[in-house]
């Protein structure tokens, strides 16, 4: 079943909605959202304890994890462009709209997704 205008509208939504807090999220962070440099803003003269390095790390993790989702999330907005959104990148059958509503970022189809996963 392809998706209805409606339901592509509503997708999109959701999905410039989850860009945008996404860009939020990294620019709290410390991160520039238009770059793939994991580098953040660090206070100067801030000591190098242990701690610090410990909590740069995790924010390392985080803006790493908050850019990964930022890419995804585009990529869907640029297959929307497209015309290719909802079609499973490697049997290219439609994604049940089931899943993107819950994934929409999803660019497999379920079963190429678990056959990838091995089950």
């Amino acid at each position: 079943m392809s998706i209805t205008e409606e339901k592509l509208a509503e997708l999109r939504a959701a999905l410039e909605e989850q860009r945008d807090n996404l860009r939020k999220e990294i620019e709290e962070q410390g991160g520039d959202p238009d770059s793939d440099d994991a580098e953040i803003d660090v206070e100067r003269g801030f000591a190098d304890s242990a701690h610090a390095t410990a909590e740069r790390a995790r924010t390392l993790s985080v803006m790493k994890a908050l850019r990964a989702n930022l890419r995804w999330v585009n990529r869907a907005l640029k297959k929307m462009e497209l015309g290719t959104y909802g079609i499973c990148e490697r049997c290219g059958k439609p994604i049940a709209v089931e899943r993107l509503e819950a994934l929409p970022w999803a660019i497999l189809c379920i079963d190429c997704k678990r056959k990838g996963e091995g089950r």
